[in-house]
């Protein structure tokens, strides 16, 4: 059995950031498993170019979950990153951290060093800003992020449109408020992505202490007593770590791994053959998940960017693109959008992801026309799901409950989510660009049942899972894992990527995601963040 001192369980964008910052003592010997492919495809690399990555379906994973009664019986398709970066080399690029309470929250149900002042070292660490400084942001990290290199003219309408009904303006969402509009920075740079694999994962394997493997997919962990001293491979390969192993999975396949290898509910656990090391019953609990509804305008002239992706228009984006790193393919197409307090509490609860373009199409003529798609998405659900294993066979699917929208909180909060956005879509610098609202079909948002109805029938996620192997105090049982991060009733075990969030954070995961993988380097090897 080949021996290492660390073994990361996942190359995404938690794990790309542990590997580069373990290996950086040439004593530690470090060991990354990643499931996927290696991040080669050029389409991954050009910002626009993302949705041919998800399209060809290659390097992501469609978990699917049971049908779910709280949305018309229809499953959550929830696509992972499954290649060298994960999220961070297919997502839409948006550089978010959440909000301040967010990480508040988490220190007062008992995630001692997680405030929002103690997590924000830990950010500065990892950015490189190319135009914010100060306070709130690092210019000396190795992920850069960046303001928009293309604009597109739909994208600049729904920013005054949202000003024009009283949503302020906000050029920096990670700073001193997050509430107001504008324009998203991105992970990119120079016009190309800036995945945790760029970022981190390059330097790092130039490191001869760093062993990266992928297209190897991890079955469980091996323990001897209690403590976790290696993995096992689908194939049968075994790995020993004599320090820790460090999960980095992802909220969905980290709890499977971790009930795979005996640490879960013992009830459970042991009706399917398995033998309990650790009697975890939080272990794929506690499931959550952003969920968006499209609000959508067709526009008088053909504006939008249908289209352009074929024909002499996509050979000259391709053109500029390649000359100048410009234009509309250096764009992530979500360029914009905002963050509403939509309930009157003084902190925003719903977000806006905003596309130059109709997509998600839900009850409309078959062939799409031009126009732009609005997404407001609740930002803290109240609705919680579970990942359960259906059998001791790792290649087996999970009994993936994802119970999205069971909580009438999270209807009402995307009921005044789709009332805002059909506000901002009337507002008239739109007003003047869109003939007609093609979603939700005019006079839905006057019926209250309808208008719920089209929310459970149109909602789909935006990619976020996050809970299903949280932190808590050590009298918590449900809580699976301590402010260290270390897996209870285990030793050299760690939990280190979304899966550990308690709640889900105001926005965009990527960013904290990687957050988490800082932290964790900081408890593994001792070393202070300097942020």
């Amino acid at each position: 059995m080949t021996s290492y001192d660390y073994i990361i369980v996942g190359g995404g964008s938690s794990g790309c950031v542990l590997a580069n910052r373990l290996s950086e003592n040439p004593a530690h010997k470090v060991l990354l498993i990643e499931s996927g492919r290696r991040d080669a495809d050029p389409w991954i690399h050009i910002p626009a170019t993302f949705f041919k990555v998800l399209g060809k379906g290659i390097d992501i994973h469609p978990y699917a979950s049971n049908p779910d009664k709280g949305m018309n019986g229809r499953p959550s398709i929830v696509p992972q990153g499954n290649v060298l970066g994960g999220g961070s080399s297919v997502n839409a690029m948006i550089y978010i951290r959440g909000h301040r309470n967010d990480y508040d929250t988490w220190s007062q149900m008992g995630c001692q060093g997680w405030s929002y002042d103690d997590v924000l070292p830990a950010f500065r660490s990892l950015e490189n800003n190319e135009r914010l400084n100060g306070q709130f942001h690092g210019r000396t990290g190795s992920l850069r992020v960046s303001d928009p290199r293309h604009r597109h003219p739909l994208s600049e309408a729904f920013v005054k449109a949202a000003t024009e009904i009283g949503i302020p303006h906000n050029d920096d969402f990670n700073g001193t408020d997050q509430a107001g509009v504008g324009f998203y920075q991105s992970t990119t740079h120079g016009g190309r992505r800036w995945s945790s694999a760029q970022a981190f994962l390059r330097e790092a394997e130039k490191r001869p202490n760093l062993t990266v493997f992928t297209e190897r997919k991890v079955a469980r962990i091996l323990f001897e007593g209690q403590r976790a001293v290696g993995v096992e491979l689908l194939d049968g390969t075994t790995f020993r770590a004599s320090r820790e192993i460090a999960l980095t999975a992802g909220a969905i396949a980290t709890p499977k791994i971790l009930q795979l290898s005996g640490v879960g509910d013992g009830a459970h656990l042991s009706s399917l053959g398995i033998k309990v090391v650790a009697d975890l019953p939080g272990v794929g609990a506690n499931y959550q998940d952003h969920l968006e509804v499209p609000v959508q305008g067709e526009t008088h002239e053909p504006i939008s960017i249908l289209g352009h992706d074929t024909g002499l228009r996509a050979v000259g984006h391709m053109l500029r693109y390649l000359t100048s790193r410009r234009g509309l393919l250096a764009s992530n197409v979500v360029e914009c959008g905002g963050f509403v307090d939509t309930a009157g509490t003084g902190q925003p609860d719903v977000q806006f992801h905003v596309l130059p373009v109709l997509i998600g199409f839900v009850d409309r003529d078959p062939e799409p026309g031009h126009g732009l798609s609005i997404g407001p998405c609740y930002l803290r659900p109240r609705s919680r799901g579970w990942i359960r294993l259906k059998s001791a066979d790792p290649k087996d699917q999970t009994d993936f409950n994802a119970n999205l929208l069971s909580d009438p909180a999270d209807i009402e909060t995307l009921v005044r989510g789709v009332e805002t956005a059909i506000r901002i879509l009337d507002a008239p610098a739109l007003a003047k660009l869109v003939k007609r609202r093609v979603l939700p079909k005019p006079g839905v948002e006057k019926d209250p049942e309808a208008l719920r109805d089209y929310i459970r029938q149109s909602a789909k996620t935006v990619f976020h899972p996050a809970g299903t192997a949280r932190m808590g105090r050590a009298n918590d049982r449900l809580a699976v894992v301590g402010s260290d991060l270390r897996v209870r009733g285990v030793e050299g075990l760690r939990v280190c990527d979304a899966s550990v969030m308690p709640t889900l954070v105001s926005g965009n995961t990527n960013a904290p995601t990687m957050m988490i993988a800082a932290k964790a380097a900081a408890f593994m090897t001792g070393k202070a963040i300097s942020g």
